[in-house]
């Protein structure tokens, strides 16, 4: 804790979207939040909007994939402010594309930020709280790292190694007072369709992903996610799954993994087709369809999301 006894709260991926959420919901907890994100003017305009809601956040630039980055980081937070007694690790970075237009550099890209990523952040802030016996750790995986969805390779390979880097790193740190939370999302509605990258038909692929990650029922509002994040992550559980559909479509896998091949094979083949490798942001992918139209409409929710998150 600091001299104000406030605790310490770590959050990787914290400039914009799902991150800045959960450095938001940490922060009305009495936290104050160290926030770390690659984009230093993403993370100042982070900071003052935290700030506006009374929330104490510090700006820590830092790429996550770089491990010497990462332990100099940790080494100034604690410096500065204090022991880190939880670490929630949220970067991310969507990439959409048809398997036949995606690159090695597609999946270096998705593995340095959401495998090396919490790999990283998780094994330097892990001996502190060993010694203290005491610490949260979160990873955010997603559902995407239990069954590997159609035209998210490079995600669902990143996210599937967090998967079990986080569920290994629990059992390892059982009885030594340090938890370690696997958190598996479902969609999140956070805006997040703006800055995920599409290839191949990309104005195709923005017009069905986005308005899966922004409409009601289908996707789950960010404020809960962040919510139930903290919640499962300070209370130490193992398995944080977001939305019961996570829990469903986990258990079909796990009963029938040969039907649910077939299945994701068909759903496949019915996404949008191309070989352009050329990533582009959605807010450009959807410059590729009428202004105003069906997706625009239906993007309405995700959109405004996406203003109160920093992901515009």
């Amino acid at each position: 804790m600091t001299e104000s006894g406030a605790p310490i709260a770590l959050v990787a991926g914290a400039s914009r979207g799902l991150g800045l959420l959960v450095a938001r919901e940490l922060g009305r907890r009495g936290y104050r939040v160290a926030l770390c994100a690659r984009n230093a003017e993403a993370l100042q305009q982070a900071v003052r909007s935290l700030a506006e809601e009374g929330v104490d956040a510090t700006a820590y630039p830092c790429d996550v994939s770089e491990v010497e980055a990462v332990r100099a980081m940790v080494r100034q937070i604690e410096t500065e402010l204090g022991p880190i007694e939880t670490s929630i690790q949220v970067a991310g970075n969507i990439q959409v594309g048809p398997p036949e237009a995606v690159t090695h550099e597609h999946f270096v890209e998705a593995i340095d930020v959401m495998l090396w990523g919490p790999i990283n952040v998780a094994m330097t802030v892990l001996p502190g709280m060993r010694e203290r016996r005491s610490g949260h750790i979160g990873t955010v995986s997603s559902v995407g790292g239990m069954i590997s969805v159609p035209h998210l390779l490079p995600y669902s390979t990143a996210k599937f190694g967090a998967y079990g880097f986080s569920q290994g790193l629990r059992a390892a740190t059982s009885g030594t007072g340090v938890t370690v939370t696997t958190i598996t999302p479902w969609l999140m509605r956070t805006g997040s369709h703006l800055r995920a990258q599409f290839f191949g038909d990309a104005a195709k692929e923005y017009a069905w992903f986005a308005p899966g990650a922004s409409l009601p029922l289908v996707s789950v509002d960010g404020e809960v996610a962040a919510r139930r994040i903290v919640d499962g992550t300070l209370a130490g559980k193992a398995l944080v799954p977001i939305s019961p559909l996570t829990r469903v479509a986990a258990a079909v896998q796990g009963l029938l993994p040969g039907t649910t091949a077939t299945l994701l094979g068909l759903a496949g083949r019915l996404l949008p087709r191309g070989t352009n490798s050329e990533t582009v942001d959605g807010e450009q992918a959807r410059t590729g369809l009428r202004r105003g139209g069906l997706v625009d409409r239906l993007t309405t929710l995700g959109d405004r999301m996406a203003r109160r998150t920093n992901e515009v």
